[in-house]
């Protein structure tokens, strides 16, 4: 995707679809993330999971569709697709666990350039921690990437050289899209793999990361 202006939500989760390959088992996270499942294509095969117990799992449920006993783990309304399947809680997170799912989706409060997450709390003394299956996924995927702003409100960049934050799992993301960029991760540091807006050097200089960021 090329665009001259940083990306909305929706063309992030358009983005994040065209990257997960046909026939993937993936788990989309609460929030952002659950918007990928309105932009697969449905000819793909890929496979939506849950972790409240549901495996092809469709788009967003709307109008008569709307089934209340019928949601993703968000509590969002949601639609099934032929061959739906439904399954104990435990048995979701075994599959969650067992290295069974290609690709999880998760949002972020920071990602390292190394790799490493922290998406649950953000060790405020008034927050409220959500861990959820998070630490699960990011260590039972074969691939973890992570949907979020490059910047946090007050303008300070959220891919770091160091998470601040509590950990939800160490090296574990291999990939962030942001409105800005999308950034490849591992032990060397993050690569900028595309940029929306902006030029790779001007996003360095803002992200002021203590492993800079590389051009492709």
């Amino acid at each position: 995707m090329t665009a001259d202006h940083p990306l909305d939500k929706n063309e992030l989760a358009a983005l994040i679809a065209r990257d997960i390959p046909a026939g993937a088992y993936v788990n989309l996270g609460i929030g952002q993330p659950t918007l990928v499942a309105e932009h697969l294509d449905p000819t793909a095969g890929v496979v939506l999971h849950t972790e409240n117990g549901m495996l092809n799992m469709g788009p967003a449920a709307v109008g008569d569709q709307i089934d209340p006993d019928l949601t993703n783990a968000g509590k969002i309304p949601v639609t099934e697709l032929p061959g739906a399947a439904y399954f104990h809680h435990a048995d979701s997170f075994a599959m969650m666990r067992g290295g069974h799912l290609d690709v999880c989706v998760l949002g972020a409060f920071q990602v390292s350039t190394t790799g490493d997450l922290a998406n649950w709390h953000t060790g405020a003394p008034d927050a409220i921690p959500a861990v959820g299956g998070a630490m699960d996924l990011a260590i039972g995927a074969k691939q973890v990437f992570v949907v979020m702003t490059l910047f946090a409100k007050d303008g300070t960049p959220k891919l770091v050289p160091q998470c601040t934050y509590p950990l939800t799992g160490i090296g574990c993301v291999h990939r962030v899209y942001t409105d800005h960029a999308v950034f490849d991760l591992g032990p060397d540091g993050a690569r900028i793999r595309e940029t929306f807006g902006s030029t790779a050097a001007e996003l360095v200089a803002r992200i002021e990361a203590g492993t800079p960021a590389r051009t492709t």
